[in-house]
């Protein structure tokens, strides 16, 4: 009996993690850390730094809790996502629309508490702007749904920047920007990949409106972009030459992913560069908060 409750246990946590996208809100959450320290001139409390995490942490489950009930029935037409919870049956769309409203009110609640007024509205509004703005207009209207819906998946490191300081600084914008850049090519190489499937969905990604070819010029001008973006915490002094040489390393690693794309017709050249561009952010981010602590410790 114990085992079956276990494994019970077990398949329903699968389930809310995917609903809560928890891959990419644990990559969001180290680039709001990451915006915490930046920001902070001492040490974080544990009570700020905790349970902001945890508060922007539940904000995020909520929002992709919120895509999957939105977009259940166009995940069951395409492969990439006809296995989720929702066209799988394995769980209600009233359960998932309850879990999220009970996850985005504790989260608010909690940002609240343990930050800011600030940090709460930004929170919301980037609730707000992903799950409704970008998930039911702006995906199915217009091409540049990525770059304009980008803003709300950027706005992580400005989160902890508010949260410590209570001011949108130059800082925090800067590394909004880093990631607003970033997110083009970041999911373009992906529908690349399964441009096929949006096309069946009528979904007006870049490569289905535009062409691969074209998209794939795209992905290397917003990469050649974001090199450049991504040098600024360094031209401000927000950051070393830690950060300099690892962001210049990076950067060749990723011109040269997606001019590797522009050569190859390979479908898996798209997900080598969709992989690249993750490890890319986390990397990046990790190298602000090295070079910080490094600043701070000299």
């Amino acid at each position: 009996m114990l085992k079956n409750f276990t494994i019970y246990l077990i398949s329903k946590t699968q389930i809310y993690l995917e609903l809560g996208k928890w891959r990419v809100t644990s990559l969001m959450l180290i680039t709001v850390w990451v915006g915490m320290s930046l920001a902070a001139s001492k040490p974080i409390s544990l009570q700020l730094g905790l349970f902001t995490l945890l508060g922007i942490g539940l904000v995020a489950i909520s929002a992709g809790s919120l895509n999957h009930l939105l977009e259940y029935r166009l995940d069951s037409l395409m492969k990439r996502t006809e296995r989720r919870p929702l066209p799988q049956k394995k769980i209600s769309a009233r359960h998932v629309l309850i879990f999220s409203l009970a996850t985005s009110l504790f989260g608010l609640i909690l940002v609240r508490l343990a930050s800011n007024l600030l940090t709460c509205f930004l929170c919301f509004l980037s609730l707000i702007v992903y799950s409704f703005i970008y998930t039911l207009y702006l995906k199915k209207h217009t091409p540049q749904n990525i770059v304009i819906g980008g803003l709300a998946g950027a706005t992580p490191p400005l989160l902890g920047w508010t949260a410590v300081t209570g001011n949108i600084d130059p800082g925090g914008l800067i590394l909004v920007l880093i990631i607003f850049i970033w997110t083009p090519p970041h999911f373009w190489s992906l529908a690349i990949a399964r441009h096929t499937d949006y096309a069946k969905s009528n979904i007006p990604m870049l490569p289905v409106t535009h062409g691969i070819a074209f998209t794939k010029q795209q992905i290397l001008l917003y990469t050649l972009l974001l090199t450049g973006i991504s040098l600024l915490p360094f031209s401000i002094k927000m950051s070393g030459y830690f950060y300099l040489i690892t962001a210049l390393l990076l950067n060749i690693g990723f011109i040269v992913a997606a001019a590797n794309l522009l050569k190859q017709t390979k479908p898996t050249t798209a997900i080598k560069t969709f992989h690249y561009s993750n490890f890319y952010l986390l990397m990046l981010f990790a190298c602000l908060f090295i070079d910080h602590s490094l600043m701070r410790n000299t």
